[in-house]
């Protein structure tokens, strides 16, 4: 389907580039007014910490934005259409009313994790390691489920709770397949990265840097575009029982393991 329609793989890149301009602003702002006191004795304000918040929010929200997009635009590929930028990005403002709530809802919880996670002892980072997992698994299906059912962000979360449960729950596994494939395409990128390092040779560091770097972008990019995709397929089989024409050559429900009732 990538191969097919590499309009897929814009969104992607859209909300690395705006998610990278969000942090740039948001640590300048901090930089700038989110501190008291100086030198060692500098601490983050309470300014600093809303400032943080509100940036984890923003920058929630415009990965929630350009995952919708890039759901919308895999399901017309799914039905035989072809996907454009434009009208993926129109459906996807269509739905802003309630991708924002959830961005506001996904944005907390992963503060929440993260701040939780930086203060707790070791085995309690690896329980909230765990924790964010299971938010991760749970909430997988919520983003194609709120653009598609126009629910909101707590009966979106509930639905998508209750596709996990009852249709392919045992397949979850394929999101670790996911990760696992974003790894090895990466580790070329980070060889080259830490050989130009180690060189300590500007004319070697630099271009094994810019080419690692780029095989790092590459790999970002076709590792969440497939994941997009392969988020909307199984949405629509788990809900539809049917394979998406797409993926006709594929059984879907020898891969998907055995069904139960579909909600």
């Amino acid at each position: 389907m990538l191969r097919s329609d590499r309009t897929l793989s814009v969104f992607p890149i859209y909300s690395a580039l705006a998610t990278t301009m969000v942090f740039a602003v948001f640590v300048g702002l901090v930089a700038s007014v989110g501190f008291t006191g100086s030198g060692e004795s500098a601490s983050i304000s309470a300014v600093g910490i809303v400032i943080v918040i509100v940036g984890y929010i923003v920058a929630a929200f415009v990965m929630t934005y350009f995952q919708a997009a890039l759901v919308l635009g895999a399901n017309d590929v799914l039905e035989g259409r072809n996907a454009t930028v434009k009208n993926s990005l129109h459906l996807a403002n269509s739905n802003l009313g309630k991708l924002l709530p959830w961005a506001v809802v996904q944005g907390t919880v992963s503060f929440v994790i993260a701040a939780i996670e930086e203060k707790a002892s070791f085995v309690g980072q690896i329980v909230v390691s765990l924790i964010g997992a299971a938010w991760s698994v749970v909430t997988f299906l919520t983003i194609p489920i709120i653009v598609f059912e126009k629910l909101g962000p707590w009966s979106a979360l509930k639905r998508s709770g209750t596709l996990l449960k009852s249709t392919w729950g045992e397949n979850i596994i394929a999101q670790v397949g996911f990760g696992f494939l974003g790894s090895v395409a990466s580790l070329p990128g980070i060889i080259l990265i830490v050989l130009g390092v180690l060189s300590n040779t500007l004319v070697i560091a630099i271009p094994l840097c810019i080419i690692g770097g780029l095989i790092l972008i590459v790999a970002s990019v076709v590792v969440s575009s497939m994941s997009g995709i392969y988020r909307t397929a199984l949405y629509r089989y788990a809900v539809d029982g049917r394979t998406p024409t797409a993926f006709a050559s594929i059984d879907m429900a020898a891969a998907f393991g055995p069904r139960k009732s579909r909600p």
